[in-house]
């Protein structure tokens, strides 16, 4: 069980903190980089669903192509950035 003593061993970043809070400041890049995924994925799709509307395509071949562009960057940015923070 962790105690009051466990903080004074943590980097000097950690001191004062909460263990809620230091579980956020770890996490932070994560959800950053989940956030970027999801925003990348989301942005495409929308743009290809516009493409699609504007061009009167009866099957959403704009949108799904979209949303494959927006997965293959998405996720490309996220490993770069999960990767990065590993080093």
């Amino acid at each position: 069980m962790a105690g009051p003593e466990d903080r004074e061993r943590g980097s000097p970043d950690d001191k004062g903190l909460s263990g809620l809070a230091e579980g956020y400041r770890k996490a932070a890049p994560y959800m950053a980089a989940s956030s970027s995924l999801v925003g990348a994925v989301g942005v495409f799709t929308f743009l290809g669903y516009l493409a699609d509307r504007k061009l009167g395509n009866e099957v959403p071949w704009l949108t799904m192509l979209g949303a494959v562009l927006g997965m293959t960057g998405g996720f490309i940015s996220f490993f770069r950035q999960v990767l990065k923070g590993k080093k």
